[in-house]
């Protein structure tokens, strides 16, 4: 997989402030989005997010087990962003500030018959990132080809139909249990949700949880990999040094970082370096919570990694915590040309 020099072209941060009006367009995305997560900043409004597997008005949330809605619906993805077909607080409060990640996957999805079972799969191999969509059998194993050509390093996946909790795996804790989006939960062990089988470069495994594989039921899963120069997904131990924290090399300038105490009950924590412009980036939100967006002391973006600058117990608690992280950038460290990105 080739390294990305202009990371902004498949990941871009992109905050906005709402106007309750029909027909709003998001502009400055820099590409289609496949894959939009949406947070009102200033209110108790969920996570919502969007992709376009299931469709522009079919949304589900990371703070709730809650099965997909339409509410807070969007009208479209553009070339260049995508339009708001909601007046609610989720999306387009007037006057609400939010944030919006935003993620290029491989647009129309189409038909992959690597698993046991036939998924739909938008995929974007250079971005090493594909949303796909799935009908669990209940049936042992159940194996969901993924389109990436690479091993996934995280996968986050959803029962569509029915509420119950989101699923995540990550490389760093292994495939005999699993985190939980939507609750500050610490690692569970639970072998039907992975059937204690790590994913490969053509398929990730499930075993019979009504989280990943509820018969009849549908399922979306969301799947990474590393890309040098554009994401990164990794863990480290905490040192509780409000000050000097760990420092963790990406390789690359981070534009967002996703954490998680893997075991500790702490929350998941979002950064970007859309909200916080310069170092530190102090402003999070929490993708367990509908909560507003809170702070802390911050963390340093740095040319290649983060370093934490808090003692914030959901991102640097003390040495005997354990963090897993997704990270995704704004400029890799070097360029394929030798450049610094700095340079260019």
């Amino acid at each position: 997989m080739a390294q990305i020099n202009k990371p902004n072209t498949h990941f871009n941060p992109v905050p906005y402030t709402g106007n309750a009006t029909l027909g709003k367009a998001i502009t400055g995305v820099n590409f289609q989005p496949d894959f939009v997560w949406i947070k009102n900043r200033g209110s108790a409004n969920g996570h919502v997010l969007h992709d376009v597997i299931r469709g522009v008005t079919k949304n589900l949330e990371t703070n709730s087990n809650a099965v997909e809605n339409t509410v807070d619906p969007l009208s479209s993805f553009d070339s260049d962003g995508f339009t708001l077909n909601g007046t609610g607080g989720g999306i387009n409060d007037n006057g609400g500030t939010y944030a919006s990640w935003n993620w290029k996957a491989g647009g129309t999805a189409v038909s992959n018959t690597d698993g046991s079972i036939t998924s739909s799969v938008s995929a974007n191999t250079t971005a090493g990132f594909s949303v796909v969509s799935y009908t669990g059998t209940g049936g042992v194993p159940l194996e969901v080809g993924h389109g990436l050509g690479v091993t996934p390093k995280m996968i986050i996946v959803k029962n569509r139909t029915n509420a119950y909790d989101w699923a995540v795996y990550h490389e760093a804790l292994g495939n005999t249990g699993g985190l939980f989006l939507n609750t500050t939960s610490a690692f569970t062990t639970n072998g039907d949700l992975w059937n204690d089988t790590s994913p490969t470069s053509l398929i990730f495994t499930c075993s019979n949880s009504t989280l990943t594989n509820q018969g009849s039921a549908n399922h979306i899963a969301y799947c990474f990999a590393d890309v040098k120069g554009f994401s990164k997904f990794g863990s480290y131990t905490g040192n509780g040094n409000a000050t000097d924290g760990p420092f963790i090399y990406t390789g690359f300038k981070p534009a967002f970082v996703l954490i998680k105490a893997s075991n500790a009950t702490e929350a998941w924590t979002i950064t970007d370096d859309a909200r916080d412009t310069y170092n530190p980036a102090t402003k999070i939100l929490y993708p367990s919570a509908s909560s507003a967006e809170g702070s802390n002391t911050g963390t340093d973006y740095l040319s290649n990694g983060f370093k934490l600058r808090t003692g914030d117990g959901a991102m640097n608690l003390n040495s005997s915590t354990n963090y897993i992280y997704m990270a995704f950038a704004e400029n890799p460290l070097v360029g394929t040309n030798g450049i610094p990105a700095t340079a260019r």
